[in-house]
């Protein structure tokens, strides 16, 4: 069983870290690169973004944090100690359903938009601002706030990793 939760506790650690990289990558360097681009770079960048991170990669980090997540939970919750990883664990999987809660409701609807004008290329100069326009600012915005939560579901697993490895020593 030890090892069952040992497993389960790194692997949603490092799915998880993987997420919270990817929305600091976006909040530290995508956003801010493109924020200097015009219009048609922007809305283009952003559409075949949102259509490359459909993979079975991303799918495996985005998902699989939540599910390895609970399952580390559901391994610990048999005789774990009061002060062992099982609050921490809860704590985690609550923080990233907030990133999978923002994701949907905020961040998925603006990608929908932002292909509104179809292929950036043919699209009208004004067509593509107007788009930008009610895209770009949320947009980071939520992403902020999709990383932090995320970070802070990573730091609750580091944690747990570090009471884990102190309660089986």
């Amino acid at each position: 069983m030890d090892e069952f939760r040992t497993v389960a506790l790194v692997a949603a650690t490092l799915t998880t870290g993987l997420i919270a990289g990817l929305y600091y990558g976006f909040a530290c360097a995508v956003m801010p690169g493109l924020r200097r681009a015009d219009d048609r770079t922007f809305v283009d960048a952003m559409q075949w973004i949102n259509v490359k991170i459909l993979n079975g990669w991303f799918a495996l980090g985005f998902g699989g944090s939540l599910v390895l997540t609970v399952l580390a939970g559901a391994l610990h919750l048999a005789g774990d100690a009061p002060d062992g990883p099982l609050p921490w664990i809860g704590a985690a999987a609550a923080l990233y359903v907030l990133t999978l809660v923002s994701t949907f409701a905020v961040n998925v609807p603006l990608n929908d938009g932002l292909g509104a004008p179809g292929d950036a290329g043919s699209a009208g100069a004004s067509a593509l601002a107007a788009v930008r326009e009610r895209f770009e600012t949320r947009w980071v915005r939520w992403n902020l706030f999709r990383a932090v939560a995320a970070t802070g579901a990573l730091g609750c697993l580091v944690w747990c990793l570090v009471l884990y490895g102190r309660a089986t020593a």
